[in-house]
């Protein structure tokens, strides 16, 4: 499987069956010559892999649905001049609701279903942690650890960093020509829940992991106070998440151990 891209590279505005086959030919016959960049090849997961990945993307989704109704719940209460109660549908907090009879019967409905739900989400929570690998380093995660590695599925596929950075779409973009270079925000290409959790990591690695080498590269621009602007700390976090993501592949492919990157187990 390979990447859509435009055929037309004439921009000849004419498209047939056979002049899109004549093209592909064309780029295969680069391809198969030695060509790399004729074709950019997609990896498709494994059945198992795709099996793994839907544990933790159905509990997200749960997660989801949880505070679309637990937040409907809320802006009921708001919406007839009362005050919204936090996880007002846990039993405890909604045995005690001090709203009319009325709306509690309306919020009844939603009650049992974000019990329901807490309670699916606890279990595949509890599944997750189960899988993860031991000696994890301090501040990593059993549920983070689980989804970085799924959602990778397998780390031995990167044969540099380059790639890898690439992967997690954390790289900044380009725009340069002659003596001019500009580079713009990240590209956010690769897998987007990939991204976020490696971000979610690198924040908490900040308090966690002091020693680690990208929190002790960008410790200044981090620190909170008015060492460094909002977007400036920003910029710096992602800076952490693609080294950070680096990182775990050299030391899920046996290349470094985490003491050696600053890493305390």
């Amino acid at each position: 499987m390979v990447c859509p891209q435009k055929l037309d590279e004439r921009n000849q505005r004419v498209k047939t069956d056979g002049r899109d086959a004549k093209a592909l030919c064309l780029k295969l016959d680069r391809y198969v010559e030695g060509n790399r960049a004729a074709l950019a090849v997609v990896r498709v997961p494994t059945e198992k892999e795709e099996q793994l990945r839907a544990i933790h993307r159905q509990r997200e989704q749960l997660v989801k649905a949880r505070k679309q109704l637990e937040a409907q719940g809320r802006s009921l209460m708001v919406n007839h001049g009362m005050e919204p109660v936090p996880r007002w549908w846990k039993p405890r907090a909604f045995a005690v609701l001090a709203v009319p009879q009325w709306l509690k019967e309306l919020l009844a409905n939603s009650q049992p279903i974000l019990v329901g739900l807490e309670e699916k989400i606890r279990a595949l929570t509890a599944q997750l942690q189960a899988a993860a690998s031991p000696g994890q380093p301090r501040g990593l995660g059993l549920m983070t650890s689980v989804v970085i590695d799924r959602e990778i599925g397998n780390w031995h596929r990167f044969v540099n960093r380059r790639q890898v950075g690439s992967y997690t779409g954390l790289c900044s973009g380009e725009y340069s020509s002659g003596q001019t270079r500009l580079q713009t925000c990240v590209t956010k290409h690769g897998n987007p829940r990939l991204r976020a959790a490696l971000v979610e990591l690198a924040w908490r690695l900040v308090r966690f992991q002091p020693q680690y080498r990208p929190v002790v590269k960008w410790r200044r621009v981090l620190a909170k106070g008015a060492l460094a602007t909002g977007a400036a700390r920003k910029k710096a976090i992602v800076a952490v998440a693609r080294q950070l993501a680096v990182d775990l592949w050299r030391i899920r492919t046996g290349r470094l151990q985490p003491e050696q990157l600053g890493l305390s187990i």
